[in-house]
């Protein structure tokens, strides 16, 4: 998709990289889209990427059928541990917060950290941190108490460039089903599960937490985003993961050029992704690539 040009903007978000049964089809597609009707509202204003991004993934975080906020995995504990992280591609500023717990919108803690110095924050420390910036709390069964305990889902993420030409990206999930406590997957880490430059674009990714952190997904991607456009970029840097992964590395991602283009690929059976650009087009979801095809 094409949306380049002085005043335009552009947004991308994704459900994450899984596999999407019958029965929550409706339910992702939806999802996606009022996500992308949350940030598209503030670009249409003349808002910020990093308000459109934040918007995009809250509203993410408050569906029960992605895996971020109240559609949270519990890990072997019992309890929901959580990542995200948001990227300003002005400054290079970072967000990000790790195995967070009884917040209900992770990516908020992750955008109030943007202007302090540390970029990371983990376990009680960046609950500490939400705590003292008055952010929702939330138990355990109300961050995980719609989804059955055997479910398994991925990161959420939002890529956004507003008129001014800046760009921000952001990821958020609710872990892994049964996975180690304290376990930090690629989703919070800049250059592994996310990463925004106005220099250059930007870019969220989802799937194999440990294979695309092994990798630098994100950088790579970044690195060749000027050259190969942002759809090849990321089949690329995709096709990677199995060789890293075996059997169970697989992703997605999302990602805008500086010049305003937009691109998805993924490797997984799903992913669930909505996208919108200021050249009147209106908005559109698919949860498979062939979809957009017309495979």
């Amino acid at each position: 998709m094409e949306s380049a040009g002085e005043g335009r903007w552009a947004l991308v978000v994704h459900g994450g990289a899984k596999t999407i049964e019958p029965e929550e089809e409706t339910a992702n597609r939806e999802g996606v889209l009022e996500a992308l009707a949350a940030g598209r509202s503030i670009l249409v204003r003349g808002g910020s990427a990093v308000d459109a991004v934040e918007a995009a993934i809250r509203a993410m975080e408050d569906l029960p059928v992605f895996n971020a906020g109240r559609g949270s995995a519990p890990n072997e504990a019992g309890e929901v541990e959580m990542c995200a992280g948001l990227m300003d591609g002005r400054d290079l500023a970072v967000g990000a917060v790790a195995a967070i717990r009884c917040v209900r919108n992770p990516i908020a803690a992750a955008r109030r950290l943007l202007p302090e110095k540390e970029i990371l924050l983990a376990g009680d420390g960046a609950l500490r941190f939400a705590r003292e910036h008055g952010l929702e709390t939330a138990s355990d069964e109300e961050l995980s108490g719609d989804r059955a305990p055997e479910a398994a889902h991925d990161t959420v993420g939002a890529v956004a460039m507003d008129r001014g030409g800046n760009i921000a990206a952001g990821t958020s999930t609710g872990g892994l089903t049964g996975a180690r406590v304290g376990r930090v997957g690629d989703s919070p880490l800049p250059g592994a599960g996310l990463y925004a430059d106005n220099h250059v674009g930007g870019v969220s990714l989802s799937g194999d937490g440990e294979s695309i952190a092994r990798l630098s997904l994100a950088a790579q991607v970044m690195a060749s985003l000027g050259d190969k456009g942002p759809e090849r970029a990321i089949a690329d840097a995709l096709a990677r993961l199995p060789h890293v992964g075996g059997a169970e590395g697989d992703g997605g991602g999302i990602a805008i050029a500086k010049d305003g283009r937009i691109g998805w690929a993924h490797n997984s059976p799903h992913f669930a992704v909505a996208l919108a650009g200021g050249d009147g087009d209106e908005p559109r979801a698919w949860l498979r690539k062939d979809e957009e095809r017309g495979d």
